[in-house]
């Protein structure tokens, strides 16, 4: 079986953790001082990095001010998620019998969000505490190798404002955005109408 584990760039991390608090928080009620335990860092590093991102125009103290542009410094920055490829027959169906934490992104979450795209692919994020349980499962239920489903493991932060629709979790809309401009083609027109929706007159 396959190893799958979390990737190892906690300063990457640390980074795309303020950009994940800062979008997923509307309006300029978040402190930095907040914003700074919400994504699990340093309040001097969170001032520094913020600072930064004042400098450019991406935010205004904690407020989202480009959206749009600040997707794109996240995505130059995205530490890529370790991922295993399986075919599972009905993997939807094992998602809504599991007990184990995981929550969907790209193909699936956005058809659930948005119904934009047609859900071809199967992707989610698995906590690194449940790496075990999940390959059990996945040797009892799955084939390895190309198919129909990735299974993610990245920083656990991931889960940060996951959502809940129609029975199944997903993650939150930033990290949603974010995982399909990284996928690139039909993906990148879906990120583009969340974006629109879920932060205003954002253009891109």
């Amino acid at each position: 079986m396959a190893l799958l584990e979390q990737p190892n760039r906690e300063r990457g991390f640390t980074k795309e953790r303020i950009i994940r608090v800062l979008l997923n928080h509307t309006g300029n009620d978040l402190t930095k001082y907040r914003l700074a335990q919400l994504a699990d860092a340093s309040e001097p590093w969170t001032r520094q990095y913020t600072e930064k991102l004042e400098e450019v125009g991406l935010i205004k103290g904690t407020e989202v001010v480009g959206a749009a542009d600040l997707y794109r410094v996240w995505l130059d920055q995205r530490i890529e998620p370790n991922q295993l490829e399986i075919s599972l027959q009905q993997p939807m169906d094992l998602l809504a019998e599991t007990d184990l934490e995981y929550a969907l992104t790209t193909y699936q979450a956005e058809n659930l969000h948005q119904g934009f795209l047609f859900a071809s692919s199967t992707d989610f994020y698995i906590s690194s505490e449940d790496i075990s349980n999940w390959l059990e499962t996945v040797e009892e239920k799955g084939l390895l190798g190309g198919g129909n489903t990735r299974i993610r493991v990245l920083d656990d932060h991931v889960f940060y404002k996951q959502q809940r629709v129609d029975g199944f979790s997903t993650v939150s809309i930033p990290q949603l955005i974010l995982d399909l401009l990284a996928e690139g083609g039909p993906c990148e027109e879906a990120a583009e109408k969340l974006i629109d929706s879920y932060h205003g007159e954002q253009r891109w």
